[in-house]
């Protein structure tokens, strides 16, 4: 166990102020990367009440070793720790393991928090990939049992907060595989805008993220989860959208832009069109005036 904590340590004093709102039990989601262990540390010397969970998805050669060796780290920060193995489906790797790990990590959980490693460079990456799909979003700090306590620190803050504590994080190779949209967004768009605007970039898209996240959250009060066509053809065409978006989340669907749009088109400009493809093997197509989810068919 580390017998002390640094007299001088501004990247990690910053983390810890960032976990003294939060004081309920929790479980951390621990990769062993900078951003969670960082977060475990912080907790750690704030004495919260946390567990950390370390997800082992088994994605890498190693993985069994990685998991050992954050948890290790954990422990010797005095936090009580577990490892739990998931299979992650076949399909979109990045989203099927995400999901996997967020099914464990509820599991455990037992109806304790869920603290996630998530920092301002995440959410400006979450905005920028939403504006691409044609619905910008950002992360609230909480979602539900999901807590954010980094939501409004910098990536440099937690690598620089374990290098103040000595801790050894582990580098995720897929953080810099460019197969991935994210890892594109963060080491290519997020420079180039940053050399357009000729300064930091991603202060300004987290905030303009906070303030949708803020929006959306007002309007959730006024969004009706509805399928009928007549009563969502005669609300504003905010709630509208957020009420389309709410119906397909409860299907278990994502949105983008265009399956918004396809189906408010169902809705207000009704013509007999054919159906709208939202994703997952489903389409939207209007019945009786009502919208119906179904089955993509085959070709």
């Amino acid at each position: 166990m580390i017998p002390f904590w640094p007299r001088r340590s501004p990247h990690f004093l910053a983390c810890r102020r960032a976990t003294r709102p939060w004081t309920r039990p929790a479980i951390i989601g621990l990769s062993g990367g900078p951003d969670s262990l960082a977060l475990v540390a912080a907790a750690a010397a704030e004495e919260l009440p946390v567990e950390a969970v370390v997800v082992d998805h088994g994605l890498q050669p190693d993985s069994a070793e990685i998991a050992r060796s954050a948890a290790a780290q954990a422990r010797e920060l005095g936090v009580s720790t577990r490892i739990t193995r998931v299979s992650v489906a076949p399909g979109n790797v990045e989203a099927q393991a995400r999901e996997a790990r967020y099914q464990a990590l509820h599991d455990i959980a037992d109806g304790r928090d869920i603290w996630v490693g998530h920092t301002a460079d995440d959410q400006a990456e979450t905005l920028l990939l939403g504006l691409l799909r044609g619905n910008p979003t950002g992360m609230p700090p909480r979602n539900g049992q999901v807590v954010r306590p980094f939501l409004d620190l910098r990536r440099a803050d937690t690598v620089a907060a374990c290098a103040e504590l000595g801790l050894s994080p582990w580098q995720d190779p897929m953080n810099n595989d460019a197969a991935y949209r994210r890892v594109r967004i963060r080491n290519e768009v997020l420079p180039l805008l940053g050399d357009v605007l000729g300064g930091d970039v991603v202060d300004p898209l987290a905030h303009a993220a906070g303030r949708i996240v803020a929006d959306q959250d007002y309007f959730g009060a006024r969004v009706s989860s509805t399928s009928d066509c007549a009563e969502l053809a005669a609300m504003h065409p905010a709630v509208r959208n957020r009420s389309i978006v709410a119906w397909l989340n409860g299907l278990g669907v994502g949105a983008s832009g265009s399956s918004i749009s396809g189906i408010a088109a169902l809705c207000t400009d009704w013509h007999g069109q054919g159906p709208v493809h939202v994703g997952g093997g489903i389409v939207v197509v209007r019945r009786a005036g009502q919208l119906v989810a179904e089955p993509e068919p085959e070709r």
